[in-house]
């Protein structure tokens, strides 16, 4: 198995793309039908996140394995690894190019239920910086916020 590297988001990878965000959601979140949002999600990459922000992914032998984006503003939308890279180095590298594309800071929301999640942040540097609502789901969310 080769290592993962990084490279830019191109068009062709859209499918694989929103796959992938479907079987991390779905597995992150068993009790919610990721598979109902489908439509959504693919309207909100086309014209809210591939317009507007820079997204990298990461791939090992050909395979996408994770994807994040950030916007001008320092805003992390996503980070998304396949949860059969869980553990591994790609969301580590991925954080660090977001870093890297926004060096002045990052921010983002996280899930209040996503322990997981919240840890990872907190070992890469993020600090908490208040807590607020999700607009779309209505779920509690810690915001999280990474400076140089």
């Amino acid at each position: 198995m080769s290592a993962i590297h990084l490279r830019p988001y191109r068009v062709e990878d859209e499918a694989a793309s929103i796959d992938l965000w479907h079987r991390t959601w779905q597995q992150a979140y068993p009790q919610i039908d990721f598979a109902a949002r489908l439509d959504w999600w693919r309207e909100r990459w086309r014209k809210d996140l591939v317009p507007k922000a820079q997204i990298v992914v990461s791939e090992q032998d050909g395979a996408l394995t994770g994807f994040v984006t950030i916007d001008g503003e320092g805003y992390l939308d996503q980070l998304v690894v396949d949860p059969a890279h869980w553990g591994s180095d790609a969301a580590k590298l991925l954080v660090d190019e977001a870093k890297r594309l926004s060096p002045s800071g990052v921010t983002l929301l996280v899930n209040k239920d996503n322990s997981r999640a919240i840890r990872f942040y907190e070992r890469n540097g993020f600090a908490h910086a208040g807590d607020d609502v999700n607009p779309t789901s209505g779920r509690p969310v810690l915001k999280m916020m990474w400076r140089a």
